[in-house]
């Protein structure tokens, strides 16, 4: 038995529609408000919706505009209203039937009926058309990850096709949905390398600035590239980040890096300097962190490490010139954190060694870094010297050049992207 709902209204003429109704056999579940309308229709799951009303007006409108949005069923309105707009509003907020000047018992079938046959043919409109949308979304998705996998890859476009389509097969998903995972991979792999430059630049900054204070080498250029650096990193960041989710981790980087570009364009001291390059690197080192414990897990892990290598060969640097310049207690804890950097370093060193996602490129790439880190240890031998000072300046750029190498390839990587 077909149920309805009676939308009331205030009219003094208005017919007994539930007892027209309940007489042809539609079973009147209950006769409610327009403020209860979508309330009523979801608690009581009516077939339709029937309501008399001589001049509709805007708040009916509303009501079933939210009703078709939340709950949506046919809705049949009896008028005396002949106003065009209104039966154009009527259609674009819900109403199936709008009968003017055309009540009788003897209507309700028939009229109930078209009502439900123009919902089930909206119904279906409305099926198609998300179904379409829904491959249309599949398929920009699909050449997403497939330019994804061509630049990383270097592959055509048809064998990175194959690649998703085994995806999708071994794990028993849509290609769209292993688009999807690559798409986010490389968005998550890209944010934790450009953020772990920042903690790179936070350490390059100072060790160039300190490599000017020794005249060992530092060329303007180089210092002027780091902060353009710090600035086009923090930008995309900014840009590709949900700033709901990570931008009080962003500004946290900001802060000191505003503070730190402003005491290297005046006269300032050394100790300022890096005392806000270490306030920099903390906020970005936990930014990375976030990032990783956000994104894919182990596969992030490697990146991390990887980028942060990038830090700490220009951290070890830095200390070592530190140690150089400065005299007393500053120059011993500087020696200190210089040790400890370098523990630190090669202890991720043998990390990467053993780690499987490997290839040719990454595994030679790791054979140069160690043998330009056995460069810049010789180096640090004879800090103490201007010849060992520029010589740890330059294998500390080689061995960030590397890294730099290092960590892009990881984040290229076909285990990266695909898991």
């Amino acid at each position: 038995m077909t149920s309805c709902l009676v939308l009331t209204t205030s009219a003094p003429d208005a017919p007994a529609l539930s007892a027209d109704l309940e007489s042809v056999g539609i079973h009147v579940l209950g006769a409610v408000q327009r403020s209860n309308l979508v309330q009523e229709a979801v608690r009581l799951a009516p077939d339709l919706v029937i309501c008399h009303d001589p001049s509709p007006d805007a708040a009916l409108f509303e009501g079933t505009a939210l009703l078709l949005a939340t709950s949506p069923r046919p809705v049949v309105l009896f008028t005396t209203d002949p106003d065009a707009d209104k039966m154009t509003r009527a259609l674009e907020c819900g109403v199936h039937v709008y009968v003017v000047h055309g009540y009788a018992p003897q209507r309700l079938r028939p009229l109930i009926h078209l009502a439900q046959a123009r919902f089930a043919h909206e119904q279906r409109l409305r099926e198609q058309l998300a179904d379409v949308s829904s491959r249309f979304e599949e398929r920009k998705l699909v050449d997403r990850a497939k330019g994804i996998l061509m630049r990383a890859r270097q592959v055509s476009e048809d064998e990175a096709f194959r690649v998703l389509r085994a995806a999708s097969m071994q794990s028993n998903q849509r290609v769209g949905q292993v688009s999807q995972q690559v798409i986010a991979a490389a968005a998550f792999a890209e944010a934790v390398n450009r953020a772990g430059q920042l903690r790179m630049l936070s350490q390059r900054i100072v060790k160039l600035h300190t490599l000017q204070a020794l005249a060992a080498g530092a060329s303007p250029p180089q210092l002027e590239e780091s902060c353009a650096r710090v600035d086009a990193n923090l930008a995309l960041l900014a840009k590709s980040l949900s700033k709901a989710t990570y931008g009080d981790l962003l500004d946290a980087v900001a802060a000191p890096w505003n503070a730190l570009k402003a005491a290297l364009a005046t006269p300032a001291r050394l100790a300022e300097v890096d005392a806000l390059a270490e306030r920099m690197l903390v906020q970005a080192d936990r930014l990375v962190n976030t990032l990783e414990s956000t994104g894919a897990g182990t596969r992030l892990h490697v990146i991390n490490v990887s980028g942060r290598q990038r830090m700490l060969s220009q951290r070890v640097a830095k200390q070592a010139l530190l140690a150089a310049l400065l005299r007393g207690q500053a120059a011993a804890a500087a020696s200190a954190e210089a040790d400890k950097a370098r523990g630190e370093f090669e202890q991720a060193l043998a990390y990467l060694d053993g780690v499987p996602l490997s290839s040719r490129e990454i595994r030679e790439s790791l054979d140069q870094a160690q043998r330009v880190w056995a460069e810049m240890t010789g180096a640090l031998a004879k800090v103490r010297s201007a010849d060992g000072q520029r010589a740890l300046g330059d294998s500390s750029e080689a061995l960030l050049a590397l890294f730099d190498q290092l960590t892009e390839r990881y984040e290229r990587s076909m285990q990266m992207l695909m898991g």
